[in-house]
C-alpha cells in the first residue's frame, strides 16, 4: 500500500496540462483503495466478530443455564434440541423457544444488563 502512496507521489512534474489528469486519477484510485480498507476494518470485520461470538454463545447454551430472551422474557434451559430450546419460566410452566432468540446467557445470581436506550 504504501508502495502505491509513494509512486503517486513521486510522479513526475507535469508538462502542459496533461500530467495533472493523470495525477489526480492515480490519487483517485488511492484513495479509493483507502476508502475500502477503511471500510473493512471499521465495519465488516467487528461485524463478524460479533457474529462467531454470537454463534458461539448460542451453540455453548446447555441444560440449566439462565438465559434473557430478546423479549425480556427470563427462564432456565430445560431441555435443549437441535434448533430449539425448552425454557421453564415459572414453576409447572415451560415454553419452546428459537435459540435465536436468546440475547444473553446470564451466570448464577447475575442480573440482567440494564438496557440504555435514550
Amino acid at each position: 500500500m504504501d508502495f502505491i502512496l509513494n509512486l503517486a507521489m513521486m510522479a513526475p512534474p507535469a508538462e502542459g496540462g496533461q500530467g495533472g489528469a493523470q495525477q489526480s486519477g492515480i490519487f483517485m484510485f488511492v484513495w479509493l483503495g483507502l476508502m475500502i480498507v477503511l471500510f473493512y476494518f471499521m465495519l465488516i470485520r467487528p461485524q463478524k466478530r460479533r457474529e462467531k461470538e454470537r454463534q458461539a454463545l448460542l451453540a455453548a447454551v446447555k441444560t440449566g443455564d439462565r438465559v434473557l430472551f430478546a423479549g425480556g422474557l427470563l427462564g432456565t434451559v430445560a431441555n435443549v434440541k437441535e434448533k430449539t430450546l425448552v425454557i421453564k419460566i415459572a414453576d409447572g410452566v415451560k415454553v419452546e423457544a428459537l435459540r435465536g432468540a436468546i440475547s444473553q446467557v446470564l451466570a448464577k445470581g447475575e442480573e440482567p444488563a440494564e438496557d440504555k436506550a435514550p
